[in-house]
């Protein structure tokens, strides 16, 4: 597998033999100094070029980069509608292990890509200093944010009121509804009040990552293991019993959250229980 400097060497490389290709910019993972770098991260790059089409038309160019094995265009799909309104990007998987993705960028646009930005972009290549402010990579945007009342209010209410999804889904013998609400709803608010919990106690000035990858690290083997356990879904038995585990958790970081912020606590998960309790379960 090539090296990081093997990779950024050759992306500039790329920007000064075509006078189309203004600017490079280096996004995501590899600019956050925060995270510790390892060989599975991907190379995120914006090129600011003067006319996109000319890359498009004629993609040749991308063999430059290396073998490719496989290459999502994600503005030319039908069933997956982009997330870029502007631009033309490329999903690159090379035969060494690199993953590249390269988003074409008009340079008319570039002011509108740094106001969209997360603040985490570092400036590789600027051929003729068009980017007047300074660029530093920011994480902040990632950062725990500390809830308000209402905010607390608004996912315990949410919690509890899909939680009756979940038991209806098992006691109606439908696994697949109930396991939808539980992994896209329940557990995700879940992971939010134990965020919340972990700010209070440690700061609110860092990221726990994408998808709460580091959360492991705030909490102990005890509590995380506990919060693991929630994810044994082997038929309808094992689901309940993760659901009710999910909804203890809930209930402890909840009252935890309540005191720490000083929040008045919601009655919802007395009502909901019983509620579940009378129809479902009896």
């Amino acid at each position: 597998m090539r090296t990081e400097k093997e990779i950024l060497n050759l992306v500039s490389e790329f920007a000064y033999q075509r006078s189309n290709v203004k600017i490079i910019a280096l996004e995501g993972s590899r600019t956050n100094e925060n995270i510790k770098k390892d060989k599975f991260q991907d190379y995120d790059f914006a090129f600011f070029v003067s006319d996109i089409e000319c890359f498009t038309h004629e993609e040749s160019w991308l063999s430059l980069f290396g073998e490719l094995l496989f290459i999502q265009k994600p503005e030319d799909m039908e069933l997956f509608p982009p997330d870029l309104d502007y631009g033309y990007s490329y999903i690159m998987y090379f035969k060494d292990g690199i993953k590249m993705d390269i988003t074409l960028i008009n340079l008319i646009d570039l002011n509108r890509y740094f106001s969209d930005s997360d603040g985490l972009v570092k400036i590789l290549v600027d051929k003729d200093n068009l980017v007047i402010q300074e660029i530093v990579p920011d994480d902040s945007n990632y950062w725990l944010k500390k809830p308000t009342e209402r905010e607390f209010y608004d996912c315990c209410n949410e919690f509890w009121s899909v939680s009756t999804y979940v038991a209806k889904g098992v006691f109606r013998r439908e696994i697949l509804f109930a396991l939808d609400h539980f992994n896209n709803i329940l557990r995700p608010e879940l992971l939010r009040m134990i965020s919340w919990y972990i700010g209070f106690n440690r700061g609110f000035d860092f990221s726990l990552g994408k998808n709460y990858k580091f959360i492991n690290k705030y909490l102990t083997d005890k509590e995380f293991n506990m919060f693991l356990a929630t994810f044994e879904m082997n038929g309808y038995r094992k689901t309940y019993q993760s659901f009710k585990l999910c909804c203890e958790l809930f209930k402890y970081y909840s009252n935890k959250v309540s005191c720490l912020g000083n929040y008045n606590y919601p009655n919802y998960e007395k009502n909901i229980e019983n509620f579940i309790r009378n129809n479902y379960e009896n």
